[in-house]
């Protein structure tokens, strides 16, 4: 009885630690058939991005009651065919130093070494050294200069630069055409 009691508890423990799962079938199927089994992590240079909401999104969130509002502003662009994210900017203004940072979120499968770049219109190119990646993508955080600021007050188009594993640059233009209004909201 002992031993019946210890097969069955090895028998559904050594796939949880091998790894293996009893789902495969499924998954089997769709690459039969020719089907992605997950979405690519990044988007081909003629691939053509769009905003996911219309221009700058202002939140303000508060960890208490008690607490000062925190607020940030962001502007996300997916892949219109896939609804897949490829670029958010968030810039947000900490109360303590008031001098505002941009956190930018790209995606997976870009070139490390190289980089990322903020760049307004045609402008000088900031560059955004990549700070880690996660299943999500990829993150880098700059402060904002008061000479990036102003051109991004007086711009019409950021666009967020980086190089995939093929060594092609892709930039994602974003609007500028909201800017000063929504970050007046959070400053």
């Amino acid at each position: 009885m002992k031993s019946a009691r210890l097969a069955i508890i090895v028998a559904l423990a050594v796939p949880a630690a091998t790894g293996a799962c009893f789902a495969q079938g499924p998954r089997e199927t769709a690459k039969a058939k020719g089907q992605p089994q997950i979405p690519l992590p990044m988007p081909s240079p003629s691939a053509t991005p769009a905003p996911a909401q219309p221009g700058w999104v202002a939140r303000c969130s508060s960890p208490s009651r008690d607490a000062p509002l925190e607020c940030a502003m962001e502007q996300s662009a997916v892949l219109t065919k896939t609804g897949q994210l490829v670029a958010l900017v968030n810039i947000r203004v900490p109360g303590d130093t008031r001098a505002p940072v941009a956190l930018v979120q790209l995606p997976l499968g870009l070139n490390l070494q190289a980089g990322a770049k903020l760049q307004v219109d045609e402008g000088k190119g900031v560059d955004l050294p990549v700070q880690t990646c996660e299943n999500r993508g990829c993150y880098a955080s700059v402060p904002i200069s008061p000479d990036m600021l102003n051109a991004m007050r007086a711009g019409k188009q950021l666009k967020v630069l980086f190089q995939d594993l093929a060594k092609e640059t892709i930039a994602i233009p974003m609007s500028l055409a909201d800017f000063t209004a929504t970050y007046d909201k959070i400053k």
